[in-house]
Formats: C-alpha cells, structure tokens, sequence
C-alpha cells in the first residue's frame, strides 16, 4: 500500500510540473533591465540563440528599448515580480516602404522555458503590432539554434529565407533562417 501511496505522490509532482506557470506580461520598464540582460547573456553564453560571442554589459539594455522605441516590448513576470522572459519588435528597415514588416526577439529565463511564457509572450506582441498597422513578423535565427527554429514553426512561421554560412561563433559556421509570419 505504502509503494501505492508514493506512486500516485509521484504522478502528481509529473503532472505539476506540465501545468502552464502563472505569470503577467507587462511593458518592460528601465528597472527591467539588469534582469533582461542576465537572461540574454545566458543565451550568448551557453547557446547559438543569440548571436554575440561572450556577455553585453548591462548598458545594452538602453539600446533594446532605443531599437523597439514606438514597438512593443514586453517582460513576463511571476506573482514575486521576478522576470521570467522578455520579447519585443523593432523595425526590419528604416525605409518607409517596410513599415508594416517587424523583426521579433525573445528569450526565456531557462530555468522558465516550454511553460508557454514565449508562446504568450509572442502573442502578445502580435496583437499590439496589429494595433500599429504591421501585417508581418521576421525572425532572424540561426540554423544551430533547432529549439527555436521548431517553436517559431509551431507558432505559424514559415521559413522565407537563408543566408548561407554567414555566421560563426566558437568557431562553428551557421546559416541565418529567416521566418515569416503574416498577421
């Protein structure tokens, strides 16, 4: 009976640990930044999904909100205030015929990840880039990042482009896939 008891203790902790995670997505502020670039910096350092080869100083935090200035940038947090991801738009092209086309970013605290805060993250960016006339969203990732090239596949992105082997970090070479979404 007692190995009864700690099976169905067992298959309750897997289930929790499948539940979607509480949390709010709310405009990132400037008291956001310290906490958006340690989450990035976990990227650079330990993966192909963001592009720089060793950690930004803080002060790059000043240029994402410079970039996304008039586009959305969002943080998620949990119920103690804690950031648990960031994702924002900027603009594809500075020419006014690309207006309407937007480049998205996200990251995800790792510890955070496949508990939906990037899937609502991306929506939510999507229905505030509606409210400002743009009709599609790019992503720029790289050919070794396969998590992201899956999640942005799953999230109705298509690929519409690569450039071939015009990246290397550590010494690996890598293409850049461009993905569409029209919205």
């Amino acid at each position: 009976m007692i190995w009864l008891m700690a099976f169905i203790t067992f298959l309750r902790l897997q289930c929790d640990k499948t539940q979607k995670m509480t949390f709010s997505i709310v405009p990132a502020g400037k008291e956001d930044g310290k906490a958006i670039i340690d989450i990035f910096n976990h990227y650079i350092e330990n993966s192909f999904a963001a592009f720089p080869e060793h950690a930004v100083p803080y002060q790059l935090f000043d240029q994402f909100r410079k970039i996304s200035e008039g586009y959305p940038f969002f943080v998620a947090r949990d119920g103690a205030n804690a950031v648990l991801g960031f994702a924002m738009l900027r603009p594809h092209s500075p020419m006014p015929v690309f207006s309407r086309t937007a480049e998205i970013s996200y990251f995800i605290a790792p510890e955070h990840r496949a508990k939906g805060i990037g899937t609502a993250l991306q929506e939510r960016l999507i229905q505030e880039a509606k409210t400002i006339g743009i009709t599609t969203i790019l992503a720029g990732i790289s050919s070794l990042n396969k998590e992201s090239l899956a999640f942005h596949r799953k999230c109705g992105f298509v690929e519409c482009g690569r450039f071939i082997n015009i990246g290397k970090k550590w010494g690996r070479d890598f293409d850049v896939v461009w993905m569409q979404r029209m919205i």
